[in-house]
């Protein structure tokens, strides 16, 4: 009996082809935002080991740092294994699950600081504000994945999805985070950005803000809160007190001129006259040592991280896929442009991280499940 060219192939070959596959996807995947991930991270390690050098002892702040980020790329594994339309299915059980996360902080959260936001799961504690992030902007991709209106979202459309933003917002204000509320705040109105709104609503929309800001300020924020935009107005009003912290970071980034002081020869950070300096004031540490030109290399690098991140949006040809990846990136430029404008005086102080640079577990694990997602609809934006 002859052999035809139509003959399935034998095992070896089919073996071959698979591998050959497999070789082949392999080559098209896009490592992008994964390598600029793990740069960011080098960079953030390297400087967290100077900027806790003195007490850390080391209290072993970054091997904490390196067990999160193996955690994070555990689960950055798993997120690649399955297709982001998953997330869409999801997304209601995710978003509530976080605000009841939110509500057991404070009920059962423990307490640092004069604040409430952290829930302890066996040796390990999760500040679920930070994952609410994720959370909320893959709701929002998920309610305006399909279109509802005809002519743009008006005031009526709008309202579920502000509630849904709200919600959490109010939750995390009471914790309390300004920082990582108005970060979901302003993402939130980011996405506004990406969707169609009619003229007439955005007209109202700002006017309702600009009229809710000043009874926010007077009404909404606790007096420590409205001190820091006092301070942040006049530093000098309140040296030793409020406005301590925002005149020594000042002073870290000034001092480091244009080339800095060498690593780990920041006197600010290594005698201690800088506060929170692992963690919010990092970039204050960096500055010191690395001046002008390290700070403006580490610019471009994030730059570099928020532009390929716009591309995964631009090619994407899902409005789910386009709405998820947007809304992550701007969480990721909000947090870079507040804690950079907190650092040098040109902003109020907030609790808000740099990504990959301050120490923190939550903060960390959020921006590498937000890189994951990228790079899954990077990915698989062909796959239907």
């Amino acid at each position: 009996m002859t052999h035809t060219s139509m003959e399935s192939p034998t095992p070896l070959e089919e073996g071959t082809l698979r591998v050959g596959m497999y070789d082949e996807e392999l080559k098209k995947f896009n490592w992008n935002m994964l390598l600029l991930q793990l740069i960011l991270f080098g960079v953030g390690m390297w400087n967290l080991i100077s900027a806790t050098g003195v007490e850390d002892k080391s209290m072993g702040l970054y091997k904490t740092q390196l067990l999160w980020f193996g955690i994070g790329m555990a689960l950055t594994a798993l997120i690649l294994l399955m297709h982001y339309s998953v997330l869409s299915r999801l997304a209601y059980f995710i978003y509530f699950a976080n605000v009841l996360l939110l509500a057991a902080v404070l009920v059962a959260g423990k307490a640092n600081l004069g604040a409430k936001r952290w829930i302890g799961f066996g040796g390990l504690r999760i500040q679920p504000s930070e994952f609410m992030k994720i959370s909320m902007v893959i709701c929002l991709a998920k309610y305006f994945e399909s279109d509802r209106t005809v002519g743009g979202y008006g005031l009526k459309d709008l309202l579920l999805p502000t509630l849904l933003v709200a919600v959490p917002a109010a939750l995390i204000m009471l914790q309390p985070d300004l920082g990582t509320a108005m970060i979901i705040l302003l993402t939130y109105g980011s996405m506004m950005l990406f969707i169609r709104i009619k003229p007439q609503t955005l007209v109202i929309l700002a006017t309702i803000a600009a009229v809710t800001m000043p009874l926010a300020y007077k009404f909404a924020l606790k007096p420590y809160q409205r001190q820091r935009i006092i301070t942040f107005i006049d530093p000098m009003s309140d040296p030793k007190g409020s406005g301590y912290n925002s005149i020594q970071s000042m002073i870290a980034v000034g001092s480091g001129q244009l080339f800095g002081k060498g690593y780990r020869q920041g006197t600010q950070s290594q005698l201690n006259f800088l506060p929170e300096h692992h963690t919010d004031f990092i970039f204050s540490v960096f500055s010191e040592e690395h001046g002008f030109i390290g700070c403006i290399l580490l610019v471009v690098l994030y730059m570099i991280f928020l532009f390929n991140g716009l591309s995964v949006a631009y090619q994407s040809h899902d409005k789910f896929g386009v709405l998820l990846t947007l809304g992550i990136m701007t969480i990721f430029f909000w947090h870079i442009f507040v804690n950079m404008g907190m650092v040098m005086g040109m902003l109020p102080i907030v609790g808000v991280p740099l990504p990959f640079l301050s120490y923190g577990g939550s903060s960390l694990m959020t921006s590498i499940i937000g890189v994951a997602i990228i790079t899954n609809v990077a990915n698989k934006k062909f796959m239907f």
